[in-house]
């Protein structure tokens, strides 16, 4: 299951078995005492958010048909079947930023990224790609560019102290977005250092 395709998981409910599944298998990586540990929830109008920190994942749930989840609900005070996996986000603590993160770092190691095998380039031709990507704790991002190509979007590597908002890349055609932590990716050169970046926060969306 180490090479499961997160972005079939999403869409489902909070409740699917094939999400607690994968959910217990991250769980057997983490080498947890218990079972399963429980989600802190977050639950907002537009977004309800599972929080799982010590296995360094969040699944963000929108709702659907009309749903309007209040503030401060706990799980079975959700409409779960009335919630569709929306994205996941994935960490990977980076101690070169010396920092105490909430989230510890996702267990599963390597994360095999299956990448979208039509995305096509500005000329209208099949690129030529790996069809996976292994990432390691210490996968980078040039590692990330060498493999997915020139990203369809990024950002970042500025902010009100001195570059405080760190640098960040987007291949929407396969749905992944990965944000980079450590000095490398931030102030006025983060650009120029970040290709030796190394990764944060890898989110999951619905490609476009």
């Amino acid at each position: 299951m180490a090479d499961i395709d997160l972005h079939s998981l999403l869409g489902c409910n909070p409740l699917s078995p094939e999400l607690g599944n994968y959910i217990a298998f991250v769980v057997t990586k983490a080498s947890l005492d218990q079972p399963i540990p429980s989600a802190e929830i977050r639950s907002y109008s537009d977004a309800v958010y599972f929080n799982y920190h010590k296995l360094g994942l969040s699944l963000q749930f929108a709702p659907k048909d009309g749903y309007k989840p209040q503030s401060g609900l706990k799980q079975n005070e959700l409409k779960n079947d009335k919630l569709s996996l929306d994205s996941i986000y994935l960490y990977n603590t980076c101690p070169r930023e010396n920092r105490d993160l909430s989230f510890s770092t996702h267990p599963v190691s390597p994360l095999v990224l299956k990448l979208n095998p039509d995305v096509k380039g500005k000329d209208g031709n099949p690129l030529s790609r790996p069809s996976t990507l292994e990432v390691h704790s210490d996968t980078s991002g040039k590692d990330f560019v060498k493999t997915l190509l020139e990203p369809d979007r990024k950002g970042g590597g500025t902010g009100p102290c001195s570059g405080s908002i760190g640098i960040w890349c987007e291949w929407s055609k396969d749905g992944i977005m990965v944000e980079f932590g450590g000095v490398e990716a931030k102030g006025p050169q983060a650009w120029e250092r970040g290709k030796d970046a190394v990764w944060k926060i890898i989110t999951f969306f619905i490609s476009s």
